[in-house]
Parts: C-alpha cells; structure tokens; sequence
C-alpha cells in the first residue's frame, strides 16, 4: 500500500532522505476509501482499531469491519442531512465510535471538529456558530449534555453510548442502514478535520 503513494521507502542516509523523499497523492485522494476501504478489500481479517475501557471493555475491529461500519455510518449521517462541506462537532472522549464517525464523515467530504469534554455552553455557542455547525456527537455524560443543549439548541444532535430526549440514538440510526456508499468526490486538499 506504502509504495502507491511513497514510490521510494529505502534511503541511505538522512539527506538521502530530504532530498529524495516524495509523496503521490492523487487529487481524488480520501483516506478513508484509498487506505482504509484499500486495506479492507486486500486483508478483511486485518486488524485496525483495538478499544478498550477501564471496566475491561474491549472492541476489536478489522479494516473489513470498520469500512462497513463507517459506511453504514455515513448513510446515517447523511439522512440526518450531513453533506461535503458541512461541519460536525464531535466530543466522543476516547470512544470508538469517534473513528467510525470520523470515517464517515471523511467519506461523505464533511469537516470534522474534535472537541473537549470540558468545553462549556459559551465555548459550544461560539463554535457553533463560527464554524456553522450542522451536528454535534457526543457521549451520555450529563455536563456535556447540559453544555450542548444550552449551546447548540437548534443544531441536530446524536447520542453516543446512551439515550436521551431529542437526541438521535447512534445505535439505532445505524440500524438497517447499507453497509454500502457510493464514492463521493473529494480533493486530496479539501479540508477534512478542523
């Protein structure tokens, strides 16, 4: 996989290297179809992600899993009216769905934004609107709940790892969803994460 983009992995020396190293991205590049959707056709058993908890939690997923799963995730997020370009706000803490989520999101050519749990309602208003914000993810932990609600009270929000009120349930938007997506077109220099 290294050699579609890195032509020379090899250098005798690190001015070997600065002076001969090179990248060939093309300009339809999209890391999760060219490298993550790649290594699930070339390896479905391959793992890519190994999650795990403090109360012992653990999640394996291959490249196989996670190109379904982010593909089932980008139907979701695209019914909930997610498309190239738009903003999405996610305070997933360490949480395994922030990398199918973020997949997703990539595939659709939508901009991610990673965010703090410590983020407050002020700090929530300001990105939300600076960034035109279209949906925040996040965890069941009730202070950041409160500070989204408070903040963001008119932007679509999905819950992750829990239920509440007015929110749409991760779990269940991915249910029944397609585990496949047609390709969108994105630039290697379209902006993916913010």
């Amino acid at each position: 996989m290294l050699n579609n983009y890195a032509p020379r992995t090899e250098f005798e020396s690190y001015e070997d290297f600065l002076t001969n190293f090179q990248l060939n991205v093309p300009d339809n590049f999209n890391f999760a179809y060219d490298i993550v959707d790649a290594w699930a056709t070339r390896d479905t058993a391959k793992k890519a992600l190994v999650w795990c908890d403090d109360e012992g939690n653990e999640q394996v997923f291959t490249f196989a899993q996670l190109s379904a799963l982010s593909n089932r995730a980008a139907n979701f997020l695209r019914s909930l009216g997610i498309e190239k370009g738009d903003r999405v706000l996610l305070i997933l803490r360490r949480r395994y769905e922030y990398w199918i989520t973020a997949l997703a999101l990539h595939k659709l050519g939508a901009v991610v934004i990673p965010a703090s749990l410590q983020l407050t309602k002020k700090d929530i208003a300001y990105r939300v609107q600076a960034a035109d914000i279209k949906l925040i993810a996040c965890i069941d932990d009730d202070f950041v709940v409160s500070q989204v609600e408070a903040g963001a009270p008119y932007v679509t929000k999905v819950m992750v790892a829990g239920r509440r009120d007015g929110w749409v349930n991760f779990d269940d938007g991915l249910a029944g969803q397609p585990e496949t997506l047609e390709r969108v077109a994105t630039r290697q220099d379209d902006t993916m994460l913010m």
